[in-house]
């Protein structure tokens, strides 16, 4: 498996079909395993045999394979699957700081990242020093202090797609002595590697590319082994934000055209971003494929393509902004993004509205400002739909 390609291992990757007697993953429903004797039971819950497993809120064969085949692609160590992305932001979150302690993070993240910092952290007595000018590395290198457990980066950021200089981050991380965390759920390890530009950690939101279908929530941490193990052997076992089985079971089928899926999506969003940068009706467009993006040259050094997301700014107001939302007829509304069908939504009124109005300035969110997740219906057919909304207003 070592020199399987990236295609092969989303296919055939931490799976023996012989071994199994089944060319599909089985689906290990249980959530408990028997032992043969006294001895593997203790060595199942000391968690030090591959192979063995004892609970299904932190370990099962199914989630397992999961698991391997997604540190395969990310050419990480090892993986832990979670129920959401959120819950693995929380876990890794949880593992690495104690009360009293900070961490540093770009304010261009998700608006579920952003209160979790910003409210739940709070709450564990752990402070967030937000970067809100993260293209500079020297405001992440001035928020820095000795109470800083971990970086954090969303790259590229939902909604308004900044792309992260990932080698650098962890430059700068590694010379402090701490770890850089990054989510690389809109790139996914199809498109962007961060563990090879020095990244720690990475984590994801799988509900979102990973499972391109809208059916499966979860989320998932790859890291060193010893990492990985230190949280499955605690706060997995306490806290027990665990994946399903059968979500895990729905995520491999759906990762073996992930590839195939993300040059779509990327070839779509391209196209589409294109059109809306001309349209007279469009004030700007934010995805790092086109020239005109703070961070192209970047995007294009790092990654392999630019994803499904964009977002863009209309000529107007808020009312303006929802009338060409529900305008849209073959376009989803929907707070949801990675999916094969093309969705749009209003971010400073939904995903990100916990910010308020002043962060929301901040981290680059109008309320003119509309978010779409490209899908893989027929390009012609998506701009001809946001073509025919544009002219509504």
């Amino acid at each position: 498996m070592k020199d399987w390609k990236f295609d092969t291992i989303a296919i055939r990757g931490a799976y023996d079909a012989l071994k199994s007697n089944s060319i599909v993953v089985p689906l290990w429903q249980s959530v408990a395993y028997p032992f043969e004797n006294a001895q593997q039971g203790a060595d199942a819950y000391a968690a030090e045999k591959e192979g063995l497993f004892c609970y299904g809120r932190w370990d099962n064969p199914t989630v397992d394979i999961f698991e391997r085949r997604l540190a395969m692609l990310e050419q990480g160590e090892a993986a832990i699957a979670t129920s959401s992305g959120m819950s693995a932001i929380l876990l890794i979150t949880h593992h690495l700081c104690q009360k009293g302690d900070e961490i540093v993070s770009s304010n261009r993240v998700y608006g579920g990242t952003f209160v979790l910092f910003d409210v739940g952290a709070a709450k564990m007595g752990i402070k967030v020093n937000w970067v809100t000018k993260p293209n500079d590395i020297s405001c992440w290198e001035k928020a820095i202090n000795n109470k800083t457990k971990f970086l954090f980066v969303e790259s590229p950021s939902n909604p308004a797609l900044y792309v992260a200089d990932i080698s650098a981050l962890a430059k700068l991380a590694h010379s402090k002595n701490i770890p850089l965390i990054v989510d690389n759920t809109i790139c996914t390890p199809a498109l962007q590697k961060p563990l090879q530009m020095g990244a720690d950690i990475v984590v994801h939101s799988v509900t979102k590319y990973l499972c391109g279908n809208a059916t499966s929530l979860g989320g998932s941490i790859i890291a060193k082994k010893k990492v990985i193990k230190e949280i499955r052997k605690g706060a997995m076992r306490y806290l027990g934000p665990s994946m399903s089985p059968f979500n895990a079971w729905l995520l491999l089928m759906s990762m073996e055209t992930l590839s195939l899926r993300m040059e779509r999506h990327s070839s779509n969003a391209m196209a589409l971003a294109k059109f809306l940068e001309t349209h007279p009706k469009v004030e700007s467009v934010n995805y790092p494929g086109l020239e005109c993006h703070p961070q192209y040259k970047l995007a294009k050094k790092q990654m392999t393509g630019c994803s499904s997301l964009l977002s863009f700014i209309i000529k107007g107001t808020y009312k303006e902004a929802v009338k060409v939302i529900e305008a849209l007829k073959l376009w989803t509304h929907a707070t949801h993004l990675g999916t094969s069908r093309t969705l749009v939504t209003h971010p400073a009124s939904t995903t990100h509205v916990s910010l308020g109005e002043e962060e929301l300035k901040k981290a680059g969110i109008p309320p003119n400002l509309i978010r779409c997740s490209v899908g893989m219906e027929n390009i012609a057919d998506i701009i001809a739909d946001i073509e025919q909304a544009l002219g509504k207003i």
